[in-house]
């Protein structure tokens, strides 16, 4: 599929937007330890889109996620710090554009 038919329910027009991708590339910070909760408020989005990202972002194996008591840390795959290094990559492409 071409990325310019990329329609907003399939992966690729996932991390096309803004938020799903400063959460992936925040979460290359491995000094935190990031739950649900502090990555919204990073994000400045809702706590159940948030919910939802996590799960999507799981369900693709980019995160993993390991419940310590009441709270669900969440960290990168391999495969999710792969994406978060060219999401990164990309951005600096565009913000050069400017």
């Amino acid at each position: 599929m071409s990325i310019y038919m990329a329609g907003s329910n399939d992966t690729v027009g996932l991390f096309l937007k803004v938020k799903p991708a400063k959460a992936i590339i925040l979460l290359r910070d491995r000094r935190r330890k990031w739950y649900v909760s502090a990555l919204a408020k990073e994000v400045d989005t809702t706590y159940p889109h948030m919910v939802k990202l996590v799960k999507r972002f799981e369900e693709l194996g980019i995160v993993k996620t390991a419940k310590e008591g009441r709270t669900r840390y969440i960290e990168l795959t391999e495969r999710g710090d792969e994406l978060a290094h060219d999401l990164e990559g990309l951005y600096r492409h565009l913000e050069r554009l400017q």
